[in-house]
């Protein structure tokens, strides 16, 4: 089943080892995985990092408020409303014809407190009260790349302000090998500047990745995750480490040096993630 949405023809593809499992192709490009019958099941790796930062944000199966800055096929919201029942949760997608098209074709569970709003992810957290939210996850994509405005200090200095003591920001960014950008300092130097910006604001970082993408070696997905009180690093290390494709936390000073002294992006400065090379994706 194929529908065109903002973002470029939005397809449904049957997962054949699930019976009611499915992957969401937007534009050419798998965006995410659900299965109707299991929505505790995380198939992408990065939305497995997620999965592990909304199990260890509170006790299990505490409710908690989450927010959630990107919607594509509501995996992560379906995740915590089956993990931590009774939770609420706040969904900003602006493509709408998308969320209509995964709302009908993949529809949430009756009594699941999930409102999902069309509306830009930056506009969306800004009318978010203060100290609100448990998890602020931030995944946006427009034509494979983050916007600019979703790159800056200022960006991640709403996130700080909506998440109440102890809740945890996490990201999903785009980075690594490809064809060479013009002045760009290095290799990787989108995730470096992504982490510099999020020290500037947030009192503890880690970032969780494929310690291929880490070094430069292959483009892929690395997940920040931030906030002010302690992280749960150790947890999160040992989960990471069990992951059915393995990544590597780093925090601390070794994060600091892999930075590289790059500088922290404001509004004035932010441009789009990087373009991935052709085929990284598919």
């Amino acid at each position: 089943m194929t529908e065109p949405v903002g973002g470029g023809p939005a397809r449904l593809e049957p997962d054949p080892d699930r019976a009611r499992g499915w992957t969401l192709v937007l534009d050419g490009a798998p965006q995410s995985h659900v299965d109707l019958d299991d929505p505790a099941y995380l198939d992408f790796a990065y939305q497995r990092r997620f999965g592990h930062v909304a199990d260890l944000v509170a006790p299990p199966g505490r409710p908690v408020r989450a927010v959630h800055l990107g919607g594509g096929a509501l995996t992560l919201a379906r995740y915590v409303a089956a993990t931590r029942p009774r939770s609420t949760q706040q969904v900003a997608e602006v493509d709408g014809a998308l969320v209509r098209f995964v709302r009908h074709e993949l529809p949430l569970e009756n009594g699941w407190r999930v409102k999902v709003r069309t509306a830009d992810a930056r506009e969306a957290l800004g009318r978010i009260p203060d100290d609100w939210a448990d998890l602020v996850f931030s995944d946006v994509f427009e034509g494979a790349r983050t916007p600019a405005h979703l790159n800056s200090a200022e960006f991640l200095a709403e996130a700080r302000r909506v998440l109440c003591p102890g809740g945890l920001y996490a990201a999903n960014l785009a980075d690594g090998a490809g064809p060479g950008r013009p002045g760009d300092g290095g290799t990787l130097p989108h995730l470096r500047a992504q982490i510099a910006t999020a020290h500037s604001v947030f009192g503890e970082v880690c970032v969780v990745a494929d310690p291929a993408v880490l070094r430069g070696r292959r483009f892929g997905n690395t997940v920040l995750v931030a906030g002010d009180a302690g992280l749960p690093l150790a947890e999160l290390t040992r989960r990471t480490a069990g992951d059915p494709h393995p990544g590597r936390v780093e925090h601390g000073r070794a994060l600091v040096e892999f930075t590289g002294g790059a500088a922290a992006v404001t509004d004035r400065t932010a441009v789009p993630s990087p373009r991935p090379p052709e085929g990284a994706l598919s």
